[in-house]
């Protein structure tokens, strides 16, 4: 009668999940091998179960769709998760361009133009040059390319 229990013990023991009872999530991998500077796209992506161990989920990227429109930052290869760090929003401006620098308060505007010195992306604040006056302020990229300049 004991060895039926403990026979019935193991059996049990071999058939739990070895995620230690937690429900498989599903991790967003490269379908093939995406080069730094890709844009990556939703046929480059494919889902896998457990790609990850459980103390390191962090890392890397839980959603397909946060993935798709941002460019590679290093080679992301097959069936491999995604670190976060890996990738980057697109740069829609880049060093050396001239751009529209907008500074809006209380019904105050005032346009002028700026020489980019660092890229950037929606949302990342950048250091331009001021053509006329040559000082350095930097600012927030808008998504049509603009600098807009003192928001606090």
């Amino acid at each position: 009668m004991r060895r039926i229990a403990k026979s019935a013990l193991i059996v049990a023991f071999a058939c739990a999940p070895a995620s230690g009872g937690r429900a498989q999530e599903l991790f967003p991998v490269a379908r093939v091998t995406i080069y730094p500077g890709d844009r990556i796209t939703d046929a480059m992506l494919e889902e896998r179960a457990d790609a990850v161990a459980r103390e390191t989920e962090a890392l890397y990227s839980r959603s397909r769709d946060g993935l798709i429109g941002k460019v590679a930052r290093r080679t992301l290869l097959p069936h491999q998760p995604i670190p976060l760090i890996a990738v980057d929003n697109p740069r829609i401006v880049t060093i050396g361009a001239q751009v529209k620098v907008i500074f809006a308060e209380s019904g105050l505007h005032i346009v002028t133009y700026a020489i980019a010195q660092q890229a950037g992306g929606v949302g990342d604040i950048i250091r331009v040059r001021n053509q006329d006056s040559g000082l350095f302020i930097s600012g927030r990229v808008q998504s049509d390319g603009s600098i807009r300049v003192g928001e606090g």
